[in-house]
């Protein structure tokens, strides 16, 4: 099991690894060819209309540019978030559904008893709750 997870988290971090790399890559690309491009149209516009005009489209490209990057960036982020939530559904799903984990429970209960295992039951589930709640307002303070 430790060794499966152990596998799962270097395949996970090369494979970011890479695709790290492979962003990065095309983020200077996409710089470089933005920035000839905005070149090209800014001695189009000067020869054209003008200095003034020519440096006010550069901006305006850029800020597109920019505006594109940060809607990009923020639905991947919203999709991570979507995966991140979904994936400890179905953990904790798998985990109470788990016979192993069943089994476990109820030799725990029997070896300290039902009637000391409630309040520590309690116990943790308030616990449980309120690392709940601080969790969802964590995430709704950085939306």
């Amino acid at each position: 099991m430790l060794q499966r997870m152990i596998d799962d988290v270097k395949t996970s971090s090369g494979t970011a690894l890479r695709l790290s790399a492979l962003a990065v890559a095309c983020a200077i690309s996409i710089f470089v060819t933005t920035g000839f491009l905005c070149a090209a149209l800014f001695i189009v516009i000067l020869q054209r209309y003008g200095l003034v005009e020519a440096c006010l489209v550069g901006a305006i490209v850029y800020f597109v540019v920019t505006l594109i990057a940060a809607g990009c960036y923020f639905l991947y982020r919203h999709e991570v978030r979507k995966r991140e939530v979904e994936a400890e559904k179905s953990v904790l799903a798998s985990a109470l559904a788990d016979p192993a984990m069943i089994a476990v429970a109820l030799q725990v209960g029997r070896s300290i008893g039902f009637k000391r295992l409630v309040p520590l039951l309690a116990i943790a589930g308030v616990a449980l709750g309120l690392s709940a709640g601080r969790r969802q307002d964590d995430t709704a303070s950085t939306d």
